[in-house]
């Protein structure tokens, strides 16, 4: 069972100028390819990535740069293809120098050659699941960038009931979240359902802000669509 659970507000605390009618009314886009990336081979919370390319190396989009050891870590991909050009720490908003992998582009931007999909992936097995999550670097979107598979790990044989979706998006000016629910709400309905399926979850829910009548109604289509 997925559904939307809302509160219209809650005691305490401040509410701030929302300042989100720039953006809200944007569609996502991609930017152009850049000339060169630098990719840094810690961009989770865990042990730092080691280097898989040494310079001069040529590499594809998608594939796998950093191989995290130990278990708090994430895999690291390259975003372009093109040739690696340095390896060296470099500046980092954390506000340390990281070691990371600086690639030129060659200007064709190509997927590496065995990636591979699984349409049915709601009929993999749960451990499976993780394991393609945990290859794939996926890591949470906030400040601590903790690793997903990590996450989707109850440790000591604890059961997860509820999963809840954080669609609120509070702070000020940003919007990404609500374009990501409006435009690709299929996805993020789709995705609770893996979530679900490797925590054998009975319910999952998805908040959502008030302020967002838009992004509400394109998560109640697909929850119709889908009969859920």
């Amino acid at each position: 069972m997925i559904g939307i659970f809302q509160r219209i507000t809650f005691r305490g605390g401040i509410h701030l100028p929302e300042e989100k009618e720039r953006t809200k009314e944007l569609s996502i886009q991609s930017i152009p390819l850049p000339e060169r990336v630098v990719i840094p081979l810690s961009q989770h919370t865990g042990a730092i990535c080691e280097p898989l390319l040494k310079v001069g190396d040529f590499v594809k989009k998608g594939q796998k740069i950093g191989e995290g050891k130990g278990l708090v870590t994430s895999t690291v991909h390259s975003s372009i293809s093109g040739k690696v050009v340095d390896i060296s720490p470099q500046p980092n908003p954390l506000g340390s120098d990281i070691l990371s992998i600086t690639i030129e582009s060659d200007g064709k931007d190509e997927w590496i050659d065995n990636l591979k999909g699984n349409n049915d992936y709601l009929s993999v097995e749960p451990e499976r699941l993780i394991e393609i999550i945990k290859e794939a670097g996926i890591v949470g979107m906030g400040g601590a960038q903790f690793p997903t598979h990590i996450k989707l790990s109850p440790t000591n044989g604890n059961k997860v009931d509820y999963v809840i979706l954080n669609g609120a998006e509070c702070e000020p000016f940003i919007t990404s979240d609500h374009r990501l629910m409006v435009e690709r709400s299929s996805e993020i309905i789709e995705g609770l359902k893996i979530i679900m399926r490797i925590l054998s979850a009975k319910k999952g829910f998805i908040g959502i802000e008030k302020n967002k009548p838009d992004a509400i109604e394109a998560i109640n289509s697909q929850l119709t669509t889908h009969h859920l």
